[in-house]
């Protein structure tokens, strides 16, 4: 199922004749609570080409995060595949699982990016430690290309939230992945400092990087290619 289309970029739209580079097909995850079984996902396929950025919108309990722990291979659908820069993600070992996300994909939270003991700059060092391959960029020069190149030393205690914003990002670049998966990354920042993220991630996508941002912003979908809507753990067409 293709995804639904707003207003694509010039950009996005000539990368769409490139192979995809996210690709997840009718998947399916459930969870028990007690007697009960609660439908999160039920046979959502989305596709993400080099380029574009795609909005995940919907209601709290649509099933926003829950497809992208699965598309991220942090959780894994009951039912369905996922394929990331054409290697499969999902129903694999944990091993290979998290070697293909440390390499292939940055995943962006709101406040769940950084380490508390460590500072920002170990924090992208251990990203980059755990990708296991030459870093692409040096942890002082990603933070210079954010603005935040003076607190590479600080703690993130000590970051304030446009910095704490910054620096979380700086984690999810560490390895130049192929798409960015974020889940509601702007959700506590002012108008300013998400204006700020935002046009960060736009120009990654309009450097080739996919993107997939979940969002209750109306800001990230002004920002957005493509918007998906997801309603009952379904895509609404």
């Amino acid at each position: 199922m293709r995804t639904p289309t707003t207003h694509p970029s010039r950009a996005a739209t000539e990368r769409q004749d490139q192979p995809p580079v996210l690709e997840a097909a009718s998947l399916y995850r459930f969870f028990r609570a007690g007697d009960e079984e609660i439908l999160a996902l039920r046979g959502v396929s989305v596709t993400l080409y080099p380029g574009e950025l795609v909005a995940i919108v919907g209601p709290s309990g649509s099933g926003k995060s829950t497809l992208l722990a699965c598309l991220a291979g942090l959780d894994e659908p009951d039912g369905g595949a996922v394929r990331v820069d054409g290697a499969r993600i999902s129903h694999q070992p944990e091993r290979l699982r998290a070697r293909l996300r440390a390499q292939r994909i940055g995943v962006l939270y709101q406040d769940r990016n950084l380490l508390r003991h460590l500072t920002v700059t170990q924090n992208i060092a251990l990203a980059q430690q755990i990708a296991g391959a030459v870093p692409q960029s040096h942890p002082r020069v990603l933070l210079a290309s954010l603005g935040i190149a003076e607190r590479g030393a600080a703690y993130p205690s000590q970051l304030s939230g446009g910095e704490s914003a910054r620096a979380g990002l700086a984690v999810a670049l560490a390895n130049d992945p192929v798409v960015i998966l974020a889940d509601e990354p702007t959700g506590e920042l002012d108008g300013d400092t998400e204006s700020d993220v935002l046009a960060v991630l736009r120009g990654r996508a309009d450097a080739g990087t996919a993107i997939l941002i979940a969002s209750h912003s109306p800001a990230v979908m002004a920002i957005a290619d493509r918007i998906v809507t997801l309603a009952d753990g379904r895509v609404v067409p």
